[in-house]
């Protein structure tokens, strides 16, 4: 089963055509035909089967055969991850994210980030293709970078938690989160998170978590908070 993106499709749609790039994709690389079958979600939990009617790599036309809806996770995970200075780093870990079990990311910008500026669209590019190659209908929402300052002001509601690498007492994040919960956890830059980001955290009611006995990277500390709440949740 392959599985495509279109992000307007809704139960009032009977046909629709697909973007000229992904219809030349669709006729000339995987040489699909008319009365082919495609697979297609909307990001919002929807998995329509359609039919090809017209087979033009320009305007790839399908019709609506059949819809399924799929349920959203009783939980949500919503990892705030300081960008990588290797950007090829940080969209390994939307990939592996979306992959495992993400509902929404947040780049926060903090004291000792090397990289300060992301490319929002390629981004959204990063996780649409990981949703679809691990055959999901509900697209991860990616929020514009914003500075932890920032964030830490915004309404945080659930289980709230933050990873980070000063010498202090700490509850291991498989024992502190629960399942089907709400949860958001802070992942810092290369060069962590400063003492005063911590404790306008904690001020916040983040609660400091430990993610492991080893030091690791911003990238795989996301990752491994992200397949714990997955593991948590599908126990």
């Amino acid at each position: 089963m392959q599985l495509f993106y279109n992000s307007n499709l809704d139960s009032s749609a009977a046909q629709f055509v697909f973007p000229q790039e992904e219809s030349k994709h669709i006729i000339r690389v995987l040489r699909k035909k008319e009365n082919d079958i495609l697979f297609v979600t909307n990001g919002k939990g929807t998995l329509y089967e359609t039919k090809i009617v017209v087979a033009d790599p320009k305007k790839c036309k399908v019709q609506i055969t059949n819809e399924t809806k799929k349920h959203q996770t009783k939980y949500w995970l919503h990892l705030a991850v300081a960008p990588t200075k290797n950007n090829d780093r940080f969209e390994w870990f939307l990939e592996k994210a979306t992959e495992i079990g993400v509902n929404e990311i947040t780049p926060i910008i903090c004291e000792r980030s090397e990289r300060k500026v992301i490319k929002q669209e390629r981004l959204q590019k990063v996780i649409q293709s990981a949703m679809k190659q691990s055959l999901q209908t509900f697209l991860p929402k990616i929020n514009p970078a914003i500075s932890l300052k920032e964030y830490l002001n915004l309404k945080h509601e659930g289980l709230l938690f933050i990873g980070h690498c000063e010498k202090e007492e700490k509850v291991e994040l498989k024992r502190r989160a629960a399942a089907d919960k709400d949860i958001t956890i802070l992942i810092g830059p290369e060069g962590d998170f400063s003492t005063n980001e911590i404790q306008s955290a904690y001020e916040k009611g983040f609660l400091p978590v430990s993610l492991g006995r080893n030091r690791l990277r911003t990238e795989t500390a996301a990752i491994y908070a992200c397949t714990t709440i997955a593991l948590i949740n599908n126990s």
